[in-house]
């Protein structure tokens, strides 16, 4: 089992940047694939990016390809989302997500969920 708590939310101007981190717990981080998701008001919560556990392999949404970056530290137990040139439309609740197996853009799939951060991006 893991428990995920992200952090590195905010309020940012279109164009900025932020960096979130997913901080988890237990021994076992390493053998679990990384996920992260958001979802806007109203709206079902959407794939962001997916980390393998090995780091070895990264995949993206092409809504953020070229603007977000996911990246691991196994020795940190942490999962990073660097997002660059950000627009009014990420703005959002985003959720970081952990699985033994898992590693598809269905937020179904993904069994292990933090409580979210909240991302507004102004024009």
């Amino acid at each position: 089992q893991v428990q995920l708590v992200e952090s590195g939310g905010g309020l940012v101007q279109a164009g900025g940047s932020l960096r979130l981190s997913c901080a988890a717990s237990g021994r076992t981080f390493s053998r679990y694939n990384m996920g992260w998701f958001r979802q806007a008001p109203g709206k079902e919560r959407e794939f962001v990016a997916a980390i393998s556990w090995s780091g070895g392999s990264t995949y993206s949404a092409d809504s953020v390809k070229g603007r977000f970056t996911i990246s691991r530290d196994n020795a940190k137990n942490t999962v990073y989302l660097q997002m660059n040139s950000l627009k009014p439309e990420d703005t959002a609740v985003y959720y970081c997500a952990a699985d033994p197996q898992s590693y598809g853009t269905n937020w179904k799939g993904w069994h292990y969920w933090g409580q979210g951060t909240q991302v507004t991006v102004s024009s």
